[in-house]
């Protein structure tokens, strides 16, 4: 069990080294990476954040695997931060981890993996948060539920479940899960495509002040135009580092 999870926090490390997926190294820090993700996760996961006819670069000005907010437009390359050496230490503290559970609680807060976008094809997907998708499939599948099942569920910030748990920021959780336990949820949908906004629009209640907030007013209102998966996420969490008055 805890193998096959660590495979899929593992399955991408060649987009952090800039590697292509054909040459991808077997092993980085002396642990196995870039291995195929069991159940189909993998592509399900990028079938939520991205389209799946042939790639093509969609940013003339962009094509490398550093991340392009949403929020700025501007790239997270630093040269400062993102010196090989210091790259390749915070991704060797975050794949390095043998305990799956602890694996996934490393990269909801991870940093370095929300610098980096899932496909180089669409720069504001986020590594960071493809792979917590990939994960939470993979979890869900491996259990016996099926992608139609699957709901995208509110929690109380800091209320994770493990490998579910895809977003925890300082005023709400989100799961992918079959069961809601009572708390706001909508359907993914029949199968898996970019659909976020869909989702998020159909929540039975919203975890936002979007009656006299600005700010989460207008966090709402992009939300909902939103289709990427893994770029709806990290927006979630750029806005909330990036708001002025919190």
């Amino acid at each position: 069990m805890s193998g096959e999870m660590l495979t899929a926090f593992r399955h991408d490390v060649h987009k952090f080294t800039g590697e292509s997926h054909e040459d991808a190294r077997e092993e980085f820090s002396g642990v196995p990476v870039n291995q195929s993700v069991p159940e189909g996760a993998d592509g399900d996961a990028a079938a939520l954040s991205r389209p799946q006819q042939k790639q093509e670069q969609t940013v003339p000005t962009h094509d490398d695997h550093y991340r392009l907010s949403l929020l700025t437009g501007e790239t997270a390359y630093d040269p400062g931060e993102f010196s090989r050496a210091t790259t390749e230490s915070k991704v060797s503290d975050l794949i390095g981890i043998e305990d799956a559970q602890t694996a996934h609680e490393r990269w909801l807060t991870s940093d370095v993996a929300a610098a980096f976008n899932e496909s180089v094809y669409h720069p504001y997907t986020s590594l960071k948060y493809h792979t917590l998708l990939v994960a939470a499939l993979l979890d869900n599948y491996r259990a016996g539920h099926e992608f139609a099942g699957l709901r995208l569920i509110v929690d109380s910030a800091g209320d994770i479940v493990p490998f579910r748990t895809v977003f925890d920021g300082d005023r709400f959780a989100l799961r992918i899960d079959e069961s809601a336990d009572g708390n706001p949820s909508a359907r993914l949908g029949s199968r898996p495509w970019r659909s976020w906004a869909s989702a998020w629009n159909r929540l039975t209640a919203h975890p936002l002040d979007t009656d006299h907030d600005k700010y989460d007013m207008t966090l709402d209102a992009n939300l909902r135009r939103m289709q990427s998966w893994s770029a709806a996420l990290q927006y979630i969490e750029d806005y909330a580092e990036w708001r002025p008055d919190r």
